[in-house]
């Protein structure tokens, strides 16, 4: 991606003197945002960038692991794997800071635990994680930068002519540049099918319309009540179907991974009771944040662990907490009986429990509703 990108004249003039911001290759922060999004000079092995793991080709997300059927990214060290699936980066921008609400109740956030408080934040954690990007400190990535002279140049224009002599400021600007970047319409560019059929530009078919109307439904399926159909100014056409707050919804663990990191048998993911702010609490064990649901037809595997790979699996998995039927009380993936809760606390029942079982004519409606909500550019990818 970097070579798609216009160079123009390095902007440090022999007198020392710093060009202005327009002079320089990558005058805006939302151009060297996405210059260091796509560098995979960031990292230790310089194999790694942050589209690594968040690929703008496939939604944002990263399918293209051989590590348990893509449920986890590999780090720049080649072997490396971490517990949790990579989120999609689309739509990020527009997730609240983690805070309380009037309620009490934690939401926001970046990442899966809300750890990161903003895309700043987020933008800092990859590369100096060793099982990520693997920088081992600030000043390593301040020097990788000072390798580029574009870089040299729009630091200077953009942060001003001091901010690579100091590490700390260098990354702070490192963060606040791809975070600038995550915050433009090429992640967020609302023309799925589904706001296409807000404006009056397309017609449902059938079965997508039963989908949207059982999706919508309080009789039916609640979906609603974790992901928000509403957004922005209580706008249908800015939601990202997420309330942004942390549920557990009885998540297995994903066996395979843990197979594969090397994680101690007795380890749990305690979810957001593991962000520093939460302390532990032990009420918030197994809560992970309700993700968006732009482009999830094309972002699996799913759930945080990316134990489920199909999405009608997902829509499954939700159905059995309101069907006794035998039948839906096994997991078509495994064929064997959905797996236990890692955590079997603090269940969401008042969001699961919302009705009647969904037979399969209603199954596949809900799946073909959420195809709806797939960005226009990666509607081919729903063939696939």
């Amino acid at each position: 991606m970097r070579s798609a990108l216009t160079i123009l004249t390095v902007a440090v003039l022999s007198s020392g003197t710093v060009a202005q911001a327009a002079d320089v290759a990558f005058p805006t922060r939302e151009k060297l945002g996405e210059a260091l999004f796509f560098d995979v000079n960031l990292s230790k092995n310089r194999t790694q960038s942050c589209s690594t793991c968040h690929m703008p080709d496939i939604g944002f997300s990263d399918r293209q692991g051989a590590i348990a059927g893509n449920a986890v990214s590999v780090g720049d060290d080649g072997k490396s794997v971490g517990d949790r699936n990579a989120p999609s980066a689309a739509y990020a921008a527009l997730t609240p800071p983690f805070h309380k609400d009037v309620n009490g109740a934690y939401l926001g956030g970046q990442f899966w635990d809300g750890r990161a408080s903003s895309l700043e934040d987020q933008a800092a954690g990859p590369p100096l994680n060793p099982g990520e990007m693997g920088m081992p400190d600030a000043k390593a990535v301040a020097e990788r930068l000072k390798e580029n002279p574009d870089y040299v140049a729009a630091f200077s224009a953009l942060f001003g002519a001091d901010v690579l002599k100091d590490p700390n400021q260098a990354f702070r600007a490192t963060t606040e540049a791809i975070a600038a970047f995550e915050r433009t319409p090429e992640f967020a560019p609302f023309d799925s099918r589904y706001d296409r059929y807000l404006k009056g530009e397309v017609k449902f078919t059938e079965q997508e319309e039963l989908g949207r109307t059982l999706f919508f439904s309080t009789q039916f399926t609640n979906c609603n009540l974790c992901h928000d159909v509403k957004g922005a100014g209580g706008k249908f056409e800015t939601s990202t179907f997420s309330s942004h707050k942390y549920f557990n919804i009885g998540v297995p663990a994903n066996a395979a991974i843990r197979a594969t990191n090397g994680t101690s048998s007795g380890f749990v993911d305690a979810g957001l009771a593991a962000n520093p702010l939460v302390n532990g609490n032990p009420m918030e064990r197994g809560k992970f944040k309700v993700p968006g649901l732009r482009n999830v037809a094309v972002t699996g595997p799913y759930m945080h662990n990316g134990v489920f790979g199909d999405l009608r699996t997902v829509i499954l998995f939700y159905n059995k907490y309101n069907s006794k039927k035998k039948s839906r009380q096994i997991n078509p993936e495994t064929g064997q009986r959905w797996a236990d809760a890692e955590i079997s606390d603090n269940l969401a029942r008042k969001e699961l429990e919302t009705g009647p079982g969904l037979d399969d004519k209603r199954v596949d409606a809900l799946v073909a509703f959420l195809k709806t909500l797939t960005d226009k550019r990666y509607e081919h990818l729903l063939d696939k």
